[in-house]
């Protein structure tokens, strides 16, 4: 046997061997070397096996190590026992029967059409890098006081919370995210019409599985949120763009008769990436056109929280009684992103309807997180954290305007009366795709504005430049080094023109001296008290 299987490594040989790893216990040993003897065919099915004192004589092993892998093996299905001896089992494996392997064919995964309908426009880029929309000021978090709720959430309701709860969400949390929407955002609820969900993404994929069948039809800003575009094609429904101008979405007057929706995606407080403000005429408009039609209004109240200038602009939900609105929010963009804590509110004359269906679809959990959340709320913390935040972001959008207006006199900034972002309209002599991807190799992350639209145009030729997560101080050098990769693109694209070669970028040519890593991780812990020393050969890699 020890031929077909290969003699077991003890802990003893391996001390002798200078650095050698310790080995795996002798029992865990002789189980794979014999799974993989039946596997290989090297013991075919049918062989009688030896009994458990002559294998452990042969392996060198107690008898006890080899009964008790017998019994492993017998009940995984590799071997039989019974009163004749331990038997190899019939497996379906070729080798295994003693007969040739073929050789693995080739074939392509056959995934789901869905599948075919997703496209990454860039390789994963990590969120922390300065310029990237949709972060915010983790640094700036009131860390110990979350800290402190999250103690108080365990000491209360420890050992219940770690038990399933609510599919819906934990009650407490409900009603806190209900007072805070009516006073807040004008929305029209109660703690019973708010369901808990994973984040904005599950909360609009929880939209599709409630009201839609696969099929139907879903229109969509464009350019516009790329989650509500996946979370429709996920529920194979047909996806339709709607043009987005300076009032938000913009339907035409034949679309509702030759492609009735089902559910219509907008944001309208912040139209997202554009920033446009769906206007009031707009917004009665199609909650008129949905209530006649049957559809339903999915409005992404991402970051009016978040508002810079005048009162803040309320809800479309609560503009008249009983509207078909199903509004989403999150806590990514007021809290951190990792909490991952959404919400959906439902209309009231389908809350409790959908709350069987929810029981069925949904499981309870983060328990203590959400207990925690809601005396966050409650206590005010949350308001002022929020205060804190729009103070903040207005000074760095005021920084981040400078820095684009020196550097990009030229171009047209869309947006900037909510939110952590600023859009950017370039030139068609400059592909924005080509100057993210620069960017991304210097440490910045900005995202092209065409990969938020379902078809490129010259009006979706630009950057979606977050500064949410970037010191003030750090804009102005960053917003300089994309103007020179801006340059560096456009020179390129004009020499292809005339038939010339393309220079490699700066980046690769003179690579910046502080890495990508140390800059996030200096962006991150706000140390930026003092300018950081710049390379005479090419710009400083700011944030």
């Amino acid at each position: 046997m020890i031929e077909i299987i290969g003699a077991l490594v003890h802990a003893d040989e391996a001390s002798a061997a200078n650095g050698a790893a310790r080995p795996a216990p002798l029992q865990k040993q002789l189980i794979e070397r014999l799974q993989q003897a039946i596997l290989a065919g090297r013991l075919p099915a049918g062989s009688l096996l030896p009994s458990s004192r002559l294998l452990a004589a042969e392996m060198g092993v107690s008898r006890n190590t080899v009964v008790i892998a017998y019994e492993h093996l017998a009940a995984v299905g590799y071997v039989i026992a019974d009163r004749q001896g331990t038997r190899v089992s019939p497996l379906s494996s070729p080798a295994a029967r003693g007969e040739p392997a073929a050789a693995p064919a080739a074939t392509e995964v056959a995934y789901a059409a869905r599948v075919g309908q997703f496209a990454a426009l860039q390789a994963p880029v990590d969120n922390a890098y300065p310029l990237t929309p949709g972060t915010p000021a983790l640094d700036r978090f009131p860390l110990a006081a979350w800290r402190r709720v999250l103690e108080r959430a365990m000491e209360r309701a420890w050992p219940q919370a770690l038990g399933y709860g609510t599919p819906a969400g934990e009650p407490a949390l409900r009603d806190a995210i209900a007072a805070h929407l009516r006073m807040a955002r004008g929305v029209r609820c109660d703690g019973s019409q708010v369901v808990i969900t994973e984040g904005a993404q599950e909360a609009l994929n929880l939209c599709v599985r409630l009201f839609t069948n696969p099929g139907d039809i879903a229109w969509v800003e464009d350019p516009g949120y790329r989650g509500a575009k996946a979370a429709f094609n996920a529920g194979d429904l047909r996806t339709l763009a709607m043009p987005v101008d300076a009032e938000g979405i913009v339907v035409p007057d034949d679309a509702w008769r030759a492609h009735p929706p089902r559910l219509i995606y907008t944001s309208p407080a912040h139209q997202y990436p554009t920033g446009a403000v769906l206007s009031v005429a707009r917004r009665l408009a199609l909650i008129a056109q949905a209530r006649r039609g049957g559809a339903w209004l999915v409005e992404d109240d991402y970051d009016g929280e978040v508002r810079h200038t005048g009162e803040p602009i309320a809800s479309m939900q609560g503009l008249v009684d009983d509207a078909p609105v199903l509004y989403v929010g999150s806590f990514s963009k007021t809290m951190f992103p990792a909490l991952r804590i959404g919400f959906v509110v439902l209309p009231g004359a389908i809350a409790a309807r959908a709350a069987v269906a929810l029981q069925e679809m949904l499981r309870g959990g983060h328990r203590l997180e959400q207990l925690a959340l809601a005396h966050f709320i409650a206590s005010g913390e949350f308001g002022r954290h929020l205060g804190r935040m729009r103070r903040l972001y207005r000074e760095r959008q005021r920084a981040l305007r400078d820095a684009l207006a020196r550097h990009f006199p030229a171009a047209r900034i869309l947006g900037g009366d909510c939110g952590m972002h600023l859009t950017l309209l370039l030139p068609s002599t400059i592909d924005d795709r080509m100057l993210a991807q620069r960017a991304q190799a210097q440490g910045l992350n900005p995202r092209a504005l065409s990969g938020f639209a379902l078809g490129a145009s010259q009006q979706t030729n630009g950057l979606v430049i977050g500064y949410g997560n970037t010191a003030a101080e750090r804009l102005a050098p960053a917003v300089k080094q994309l103007a020179e990769l801006a340059r560096e693109v456009e020179r390129d694209a004009q020499s292809v023109a005339k038939g010339g070669a393309v220079r490699a970028p700066k980046s690769a040519r003179k690579p910046a001296r502080q890495s990508a890593q140390e800059s996030v991780q200096e962006s991150v812990q706000n140390c930026t008290t003092r300018p950081r020393r710049r390379s005479r050969a090419t710009a400083a890699r700011d944030v």
